[in-house]
């Protein structure tokens, strides 16, 4: 019955407008070199594309589209949420810069006190700040209580020492937030401190890290006597475990990608459907229109457990169910490559020189990048054990 009441709550008629509204709004101002990037399943926009749609969408209103009105976003109800996610992912539009919109930003506002908010909210509506994560480190990435890169109070300022790992697009941020060793005397979960870090201050390098489809996307970011300010501290020394947890349940929720998914699983539907050279059809094979099938069922039961979570009054265990859809939703995402990759065949490539004009053939770009999705985030093994301890009490 609840699902039923989700769909009849959908279905109102102001609902239906806003949705036409956003199409709407799509076809007008999404850029076309920004939609086909995002055709062709690509992570890696540039800065200037992320920062250009982010503020066609501040322009509009609609640049944080979760966030209260009171810290720039547009206040809306979880269904114009839903429906506005749906939208942009059908219509090719990139996600929003989704380190400050999607992570920092509800961070701050849960954490942060009035300062940062003034100081670091705005920037993130507007795409004039752009922001890296510094969790993982060499010997703390899924078991990110590991972690021992120090931070040394000293004064007013914290003294960073050591190295993060796999740091997205930090070789063009402006700001990272990280978790940061201050205390190694209690337990491993104790002792963190979530600081905000100038990425222009003297004390950081930069040494990129190509990826397995030879794309620049992560980093690792050294730290040589860095000086950071107390008043970049969000929380209490020492005390940025709670802190680090609600955000990863933002990210893990975010990674599922639902919306992407269905429009992945539309544009292998329709490369199964085009006539091949022999006349025939892809889709006409057996196995291949099972294999479609099964991932269809797999993708609407995914989508009920989002909708599930997005739109109960309940209070349930915010960090099981963000495992859970991330779990679910990366096996699904890269099922859906790897069936796409079997449909192109030869003609699924990773130089974009060969792209055609939707990105279909450049496809194997994407399937060896999202072979990541699965670990980043927390790999599935941990989501597992997360989910296994808050369900069951294990």
């Amino acid at each position: 019955m609840a699902d039923l009441d989700v769909t009849n709550r959908l279905a109102a008629p102001w609902l239906g407008k806003f949705r036409e509204e956003v199409q709407a709004f799509l076809r007008a101002e999404l850029p076309e070199d920004i939609r086909l990037a995002v055709s062709a399943e690509r992570m890696d926009l540039s800065r200037e594309q992320q920062q250009r749609w982010q503020k066609i969408l501040a322009r509009k209103g609609w640049a944080c589209s979760g966030w209260p009105r009171q810290f720039g976003g547009p206040g809306w109800t979880i269904e114009q949420q839903y429906i506005f996610e749906r939208e942009t992912a059908l219509a090719d539009a990139p996600r929003p810069i989704v380190m400050g919109v999607q992570m920092l930003g509800p961070t701050l506002i849960a954490f942060g006190n009035q300062a940062q908010k003034d100081r670091f909210l705005p920037g993130i509506v507007n795409g004039d700040q752009f922001w890296c994560q510094g969790f993982s480190e060499p010997n703390a990435g899924s078991d990110l209580a590991a972690l021992q890169c120090r931070a040394v109070r000293d004064g007013e300022s914290y003294v960073i020492n050591g190295t993060k790992m796999w740091t997205t697009e930090a070789h063009i941020a402006d700001w990272m937030f990280g978790l940061f060793r201050t205390d190694g005397s209690g337990r491993k979960q104790e002792g963190i401190t979530f600081l905000l870090i100038d990425m222009r201050s003297p004390g950081i390098t930069i040494s990129p890290i190509v990826t397995i489809d030879g794309g620049h996307e992560v980093n690792q970011v050294f730290f040589d006597n860095l000086r950071v300010s107390v008043e970049n501290r969000v929380g209490d020394e020492n005390h940025g475990w709670n802190i680090a947890k609600h955000l990863l349940s933002l990210e893990r929720f975010g990674i599922a990608e639902v919306s992407r998914s269905i429009r992945s699983l539309l544009r292998l539907k329709r490369i199964a459907t085009e006539p091949r050279s022999d006349g025939g059809r892809l889709l006409d094979s057996p196995w291949f229109a099972r294999q479609i099938a099964e991932l269809e069922i797999d993708l609407m039961s995914l989508e009920l457990a989002e909708i599930r979570l997005l739109f109960s009054d309940e209070d349930g265990s915010e960090a099981a169910a963000a495992s859970i859809l991330k779990v679910r939703g990366t096996e699904v995402q890269q099922a859906i490559l790897e069936l796409m990759m079997i449909a192109l065949g030869e003609s699924a490539q990773i130089d974009p020189e060969y792209s055609d004009a939707e990105g279909d053939t450049w496809i194997a770009t994407a399937y060896l990048n999202f072979r990541k999705t699965s670990i980043y985030g927390g790999s599935s093994e941990v989501q597992k054990n997360i989910v296994s301890k808050a369900v069951l009490g294990l």
